[in-house]
């Protein structure tokens, strides 16, 4: 009798896109950063203004991961004094939503253990 031909292979998790989530998550500050974007705050003196507890130092290292990932971009303006504005990618904008999406999954996990839904 012939061996059944397997027509499955053993499914790996997405390597990159699995590291990103894993890195964004990570940094405490990227989820705030987008929010302050999608605010139209995209300056980086603004958003440390904003923001307690966040420094320079620190958005600087946030925003600079979010440009190595493709989420968000850094836009120079030749004008004196210099200006420097972060915008989010297209890629980015799907990245921003698969993540609302996970923070959609874990208010339903909440509701269900019925604990109270962070926000």
């Amino acid at each position: 009798m012939k061996a059944q031909e397997k027509k499955f292979s053993r499914k790996s998790p997405p390597e990159r896109s699995a590291r990103m989530v894993e890195s964004i998550y990570g940094c405490k500050w990227s989820l705030t950063v987008y929010q302050l974007l999608a605010s139209g705050i995209n300056r980086p003196g603004e958003m440390v203004r904003q923001v307690e507890g966040l420094s320079t130092k620190v958005l600087n290292e946030c925003l600079r991961r979010n440009m190595e990932f493709g989420i968000l971009e850094r836009v120079a303006f030749d004008e004196s004094p210099p200006r420097v504005e972060y915008r989010v990618t297209s890629f980015g904008g799907k990245f921003v939503r698969v993540l609302d999406e996970l923070e959609k999954l874990q208010q339903e996990l909440d509701r269900e253990e019925g604990q109270p839904a962070e926000s």
